[in-house]
């Protein structure tokens, strides 16, 4: 729960999750539009990256390059604001969250519910990354293949 906001809001939500939600209308708006077209998704994906801070942006970039080398099939695209990628009935698997989108101490990578990560009765679906090492690549790549599965 964030304690930044001077003013508390009645519904709960913060500004920067009510920013986040107003980005996600927008983008099914456009993407009514526009279709679900891949490189629009990707043009989407490449803008909000390069919106980002140096140290997160890296991260991004990095867990970019390594979604789509693993998983090729999933499609990039904005989710709520952050670089996503969606399977082909167009639910999103994985996302990077940068660490100023809620100004956290950490960039996450998440996965959604259409993740196959599912190990019994409990399985992490949201990982902290601070910084880029080829060991933490090997993970990812691991995750997002078996996720994308």
């Amino acid at each position: 729960m964030s304690t930044k906001s001077a003013n508390p809001v009645s519904d709960g939500f913060s500004a920067d999750e009510r920013a986040a939600m107003k980005e996600r209308a927008a983008e099914l708006r456009a993407e009514g539009k526009r279709g679900a077209k891949r490189a629009d998704g990707l043009q989407a994906v490449l803008d909000r990256i390069a919106e980002m801070a140096p140290d997160d942006r890296a991260l991004a970039e990095r867990v970019h390059v390594t979604v789509t080398e693993v998983a090729p099939e999933l499609s990039p695209k904005t989710w709520y604001g952050m670089p996503a990628y969606a399977n082909a009935d167009g639910q999103v698997v994985v996302f990077f969250q940068d660490s100023g989108k809620f100004r956290y101490r950490y960039s996450t990578l998440g996965f959604q519910e259409a993740a196959n990560l599912d190990d019994g009765d409990m399985w992490p679906v949201s990982y902290a990354l601070t910084k880029w090492n080829p060991a933490l690549g090997k993970k990812i790549a691991e995750l997002v293949k078996a996720a994308a599965s």
